[in-house]
């Protein structure tokens, strides 16, 4: 019986990630990242260094083969002050999202990533907001600093579920999402990410290009509520996000406006 080849696709993947895709990608880094410490010495708004992690992230998007749209754009734009919330799939859902957005807005991200050159610099320059999901007292206190951070006009950005899915599968959602939004009385805007996780999974550190799909859901209003209702909000977010991700609610956003990649650029 013959033996069957191995498909040389994979491969082919692979091969481009470590020679060409993972050197490009760490230069640019390197470059952007350098940009970014240079700039926040005297751009204490934080508004350049946005632009410049933007243009990053879409610099990340297209050394990695890949594309995104966005649908339902125009929810983007209907809070000047929210938090969006979406499930988190891969390393690269951070670029994705900063490609995406069209605003400065101030990231929930775990404090693991501090350490790790230029990105962690970057974080720390720029004010993104670090978050220790094991310890309640510090994630307490870092929900305190993105409270003040919505209060005074900046939108806030957060992975929910606390970390990468293992499996692509939607996980269990912590409640800092909705806990920000209810103490700081703004939206929550359920954002969906999809074939991020195909692109590049947890299990391996090569790019498999795939369309990519950021979904921007309707903004759930919470003035009024009490943070007594943090976990109902919260089942509410992830059952949004969890609608967008079904297969047959693709058809739902065929009339929503689909937005390239570059539109606000």
């Amino acid at each position: 019986m013959r033996r069957k080849r191995p498909n040389p696709v994979p491969r082919f993947y692979r091969w481009r990630t470590n020679l060409i895709q993972t050197p490009v990608l760490s230069v640019v880094t390197g470059i952007y990242g350098s940009l970014a410490l240079l700039v926040s010495i005297f751009d204490k708004s934080g508004r350049m260094q946005h632009r410049i992690a933007q243009s990053w992230a879409r610099a990340c998007v297209w050394i990695s083969g890949s594309h995104v749209t966005v649908r339902g754009a125009e929810r983007l734009r209907m809070h000047p002050v929210a938090v969006y919330a979406a499930n988190h799939t891969s390393y690269m859902d951070t670029p994705v999202v900063f490609s995406s957005l069209p605003f400065q807005f101030r990231i929930l991200a775990k404090k693991e990533l501090w350490p790790i050159a230029f990105i962690g610099w970057y974080l720390n320059r720029s004010g993104q907001i670090p978050i220790d999901v094991a310890n309640p007292h510090a994630s307490l206190s870092s929900l305190s600093f993105g409270v003040k951070a919505l209060r005074v006009g900046m939108p806030l950005f957060v992975f929910p579920e606390g970390g990468r899915t293992l499996t692509g599968e939607l996980q269990p959602f912590l409640s800092g999402a909705a806990y920000l939004a209810i103490r700081a009385q703004v939206p929550l805007v359920p954002i969906a990410l999809e074939g991020v996780y195909d692109l590049l999974p947890i299990h391996t550190h090569h790019f498999y290009p795939s369309e990519l799909t950021l979904s921007v859901g309707e903004p759930i209003e919470t003035k009024g509520m009490t943070v007594r209702q943090t976990e109902e909000l919260t089942a509410r977010l992830r059952a949004a996000i969890a609608e967008m991700l079904e297969p047959e609610s693709a058809n739902s956003f065929a009339s929503s406006q689909e937005t390239p990649l570059h539109a606000d650029a």
